[in-house]
This record gives structure tokens, sequence and C-alpha cells, in this order.
């Protein structure tokens, strides 16, 4: 299969106040390099806001070590919905976000020290790896799992994001947008577990090896989707009665290599484009053509094909990548620059 897509870009999380968050997901997970700052109206996603045109501030900072950002969301107008029960695992859509790391027990050690987040035990994996699990101030779950890839070297004990866990309703319907559309096609376990009341959990983690395509396909590295359905029956979505960009995790963002051959392709697999920006949207200095599909039980996957980006805002120095070959990655000394941008605070 031909790959569309170089990595995970970004993920989604709804914020109350931005700047509260961004230093703390600065401290907490090394979010330090801001790309961009945006406030602006919303109006695309207005399928998703309930028809009510929302005005938001957008931030997106990433960890120099590897792996995808985070794109803080924080609504303007209006007052936003909390989460009414604490989030578990195989409720419907994004449950937690996977962190790399390449010294888990370091990490664990320097997170407890920090005192910023509720850090889980270390414990085994299903692969038999170290890994542990973190709640933030706002209820957001991270697991920080082993990764052997690294960018750059930071301070951080951690670097970005790696993957996500997903709850489903029919494994198989779920496979078929994440492993056939989007091409993450690598099956690393399939496997059920069972408690005292009979059928638990069926968890599937799939995982699409980097290749480095893409402009910034090293630094993005390689992605994990765990699909987890609860075999006793569907359970609700965790934004059920509640808009997209509320607080907590909102989307997956994929970055997209060619982004009309993904459409024509997902046509073929019965998976329509929600929303098309069609040309460059802008996000403060930043832009490129953004689009979103929806996974079988409602969860939100945006898709970015990058036009341009800030390099070195204080010195003018910007990226046009519309012209050049998508599959082709950026020196990494060009990378690097992202780095320049620092969150503040």
């Amino acid at each position: 299969m031909k790959s569309f897509i170089s990595g995970i870009q970004q993920v989604g999380i709804g914020v109350v106040d931005t700047d509260v968050a961004l230093p703390l997901y600065r401290d907490l997970l090394g979010m330090d390099a801001l790309v961009f700052d945006d406030v602006a109206e919303a109006a695309l996603m207005m399928l998703f806001t309930g028809n009510v045109l929302r005005r938001r501030r957008a931030t997106l900072t990433l960890n120099m070590q590897g792996g995808g950002g985070f794109e803080l969301w924080q609504h303007l107008n209006g007052t936003p919905r909390l989460r009414s029960t604490p989030t578990r695992t195989g409720d419907l859509g994004i449950t937690a976000v996977k962190i790399n790391c390449s010294n888990v027990p370091a990490a664990h050690e320097q997170l407890t020290m920090l005192r910023k987040c509720r850090v889980g035990e270390l414990m085994k994996d299903l692969k038999g790896d170290p890994h542990f699990h973190i709640l933030d101030p706002f209820g957001n779950a991270f697991e920080v799992m082993v990764a052997t890839e690294r960018f750059s070297r930071t301070r951080h004990a951690t670097g970005g994001v790696g993957g996500v866990v997903i709850g489903v309703s029919h494994m198989d319907r779920s496979l078929q947008v994440y492993r056939d559309v989007l091409g993450i096609s690598e099956t690393v376990y399939d496997t059920r577990t069972f408690d005292e009341n009979g059928p638990g959990l069926r968890r599937v983690l799939l995982r699409k090896r980097s290749k480095g395509e893409g402009a910034f396909g090293r630094l993005l590295g390689s992605v994990q989707v765990e699909l987890v359905q609860d075999l006793t029956g569907p359970r609700s979505h965790i934004d059920k009665d509640r808009l997209w960009g509320d607080p907590g995790f909102i989307h997956l963002c994929m970055d997209v290599l060619d982004m009309d051959g993904l459409k024509r392709h997902a046509a073929t697999q019965g998976v329509r484009f929600a929303v098309d920006s069609q040309e460059t949207f802008a996000m403060e200095n930043a832009g490129g053509r953004f689009c979103y599909i929806e996974d079988p039980d409602g969860t939100l996957i945006e898709l970015v094909e990058t036009h341009r980006v800030p390099l070195a805002k204080k010195w003018g120095l910007f990226l046009n990548l519309k012209k050049r070959d998508r599959h082709k990655p950026l020196p990494d000394w060009i990378v690097c620059l992202l780095a320049l941008n620092k969150v503040k605070g």
C-alpha cells in the first residue's frame, strides 16, 4: 500500500486556560518548541461545535526528542463542558496518549519527583517492556512507553507523542479506518483479557514504522494506535453531549504526504472527508490544507498537509513546502530550527 502519512503530527487537547496548560506540558512532557499561537474563528468546524461559530485560541508545541506534538485548543466564547465521569480504558474515543521515552525507569523517577501529576507504578506492558501511566491535573491520561527512536537530545525525561489508545465499539470496522485507510498496518498484538464476569477487553496494537518520509518524518517517527473494545458491549463515547474542543483529547492528527491521493483512497474504503479546507489554511504564520475524517464511533482524525512552517519567527525565517517533494525529508539542521521558538511562562 502506498504511504499517505508520515507520522503523528499532534494530538488535540481541549483546555480551559492555555496560559496554564502550556507551561505545564513544557515542564511535564517537554513540549517546549512553539510552532504557532493563533486566535481565530473555527468556521470550518461548526459541524462539530453544534453549528455555533466558536472563537478559539490554538497553539502547537513539540518535543524535539521526537514524536508528535500537542495542539491545545481553548474556546474563547462559551463555557467549556467538562466530562462528568473519569475516562476508563475501553470508553469510546481517545482515552490515553502514548509518550515516547528512551529510559522509562529514569523518567518514572523524574516525574515522580516533579510532583506535577499523578504517577502510576512502573509495570510491564503486553510486549514485556517497562511502562507507566500518568494523569495530569486536568484528568488526561498518558502512557510513557519505550521508544528507541530519538531525533535530538534535550533536558527532558520524555519525548513526544508516539501513539494513542482509542476505545472502539466494533474492532473490525475500526481496523478498516486505522489499518486500511491510514496504513497503520503492522499488528503488534491482538489479545483478549477476561475477568470474573466473563469477557473483558480486546486490545489490538497497530504500528507503522517510520521510513523518514516527509519533511518532518524523521522528527515525528513511528506511529502506534492501540484499539480497545469492551467485549461485554459498547460503552458511551467520552465526548457524548459535549462539543469538539471541550476539555480533554479532541482529535488525533496525522501528517499527510498526499492529501488528494488519501482522499481518493479513503473513498474506495467508504470513508468520506467530513471537513476539507481545500486550500492553504493559515494558523498564525504556519499554514496547510487540513481535513477531518471520523472513525466508526465518531472519533475525529485530523489530516494535515503542511504548506508553510515558521522556523525562526523572530528573524522572519519561514519554510514554504508547497512546491517541494512531500516524500523527501528536510535536513536535520533545518528541522532543529523549530527549537528556537520556545514556550514562555
